[in-house]
């Protein structure tokens, strides 16, 4: 199967379940690359499938690039709506009036999440303070966890990049996390979920950030009353603590499969001061 090359050689990627839903209208549900391929198909999939059974739409899968190129579907009307990181829905919203509708629970039934600061099981380091003079590896330079929040968890505690031996960006979480494995870099930054994921391989957490609201769904502005109701309805009835609905959500990403709450847009208010805070190496600077 040549999925590889078909992702690349093609402007986006829709990856569509032809089984039901041929005659609703079609809805792009756009997703910042937060996995390789594959695996992103895997496991946003099953609820593009959720979504058509239970609306009156039909929702494809639309993978971008990168992250930057979500934000622009969004915009051009590519996608109707996204799953985008913290970052990249203040982008929106900033620049293009993008609307939160949805932001998903955790696994105690919160909305939060954190960014996580990852080292080797057996490294010496043992605070963030600890970190000068070693080389450290974040995410996407649009990531929220990965990047953004990391950032500014090092330059609170005094350490600015230039305190590094080295630092670099990848693309993904799990890339991430494996080049830490590997011993390629001291330290690395990622999503609270991949930190946990990775731990039974041979990571710990060197330092967690405050609980941050966690990523949203979002909608153009121009998104109609009608499919903004039909979203909700379909995924506020989920409940986790209801057997058959945690069966449905089970194969959803970790980060959907505990339910959702309502968002707006005052949820994201420390995220955009953090992005105005931070003076140099982050914030409006190298998210534009």
């Amino acid at each position: 199967m040549k999925f590889t090359a078909i992702v690349f050689s093609i402007l986006f990627v829709t990856l569509v379940s032809p089984v039901f839903g041929a005659d609703k209208p079609l809805i792009r549900f756009g997703v910042i690359p937060r996995y390789n391929p594959v695996v992103m198909y895997k496991r946003y999939q099953p609820i593009m499938d959720y979504l058509t059974q239970n609306t009156p739409y039909r929702f494809e899968l639309t993978i971008s690039r990168d992250y930057p190129e979500a934000v622009r579907y969004l915009r051009d009307g590519v996608t109707q709506i996204s799953s985008l990181g913290d970052v990249t829905f203040t982008e929106a919203s900033t620049l293009y009036g993008a609307i939160p509708i949805l932001k998903p629970l955790n696994e105690d039934g919160t909305p939060y999440y954190r960014s996580a600061i990852i080292v080797p099981h057996g490294s010496p380091l043992k605070s963030l303070q600890d970190l000068k003079d070693n080389t450290v590896v974040f995410g996407s330079p649009h990531s929220t966890s990965g990047n953004l929040i990391p950032r500014y968890m090092l330059w609170n505690s005094g350490i600015r990049l230039q305190d590094l031996a080295l630092f670099t960006n990848l693309k993904h979480h799990d890339a991430v996390a494996k080049a830490v494995l590997k011993g390629q870099y001291d330290a690395g930054a990622v999503k609270d979920v991949i930190a946990k994921k990775y731990m039974n391989y041979g990571l710990r957490v060197l330092a967690y950030s405050e609980p941050l609201p966690s990523v949203p769904f979002v909608v153009r502005k121009e998104a109609s009353p009608e499919f903004i109701g039909a979203v909700k309805k379909a995924l506020l009835k989920l409940d986790r603590n209801n057997l058959e609905h945690r069966k449905i959500m089970s194969t959803w990403d970790d980060e959907f499969k505990y339910g959702f709450a309502e968002a707006n847009s005052s949820d994201y208010r420390k995220i955009f001061s953090m992005i105005r805070e931070i003076p140099t190496g982050c914030g409006y600077g190298c998210h534009r």
